[in-house]
């Protein structure tokens, strides 16, 4: 049976990287979102030198960037990796908490 989306999936925030391959991501700033987002948002990191073209489907002008999606439908967007404090106050007002 397929599962369908309801209002309490949790929005995904997709955190474009430029990164060679081999190295890693900040893991630290990543799973410090993950930790304060909780459920209401999935962190997902996708480097360039491995997914270009998922990358590149977003027609981000440069990297990093944040993407915030939720079931398919583009939320908010910035580029760079803000702080994590800014992050989170901003992605708290967009969006709602599950119900």
């Amino acid at each position: 049976m397929a599962h369908l989306p309801t209002a309490s999936d949790p929005a995904v925030l997709l955190v474009l990287l430029p990164l060679p391959a081999g190295q890693a991501a900040p893991a630290p700033t990543l799973r410090h979102l993950q930790q304060h987002l909780g459920a209401a948002v999935r962190v997902l990191a996708i480097d360039e030198a491995s997914h270009p073209a998922v990358v590149r489907s977003f027609g981000t002008p440069e990297l990093p960037a944040c993407v915030l999606m939720r079931q398919g439908v583009e939320l908010w967007r910035q580029q760079g990796l803000p702080s994590p404090e800014a992050l989170l106050a901003t992605l708290h007002g967009v969006t709602p908490e599950p119900s």
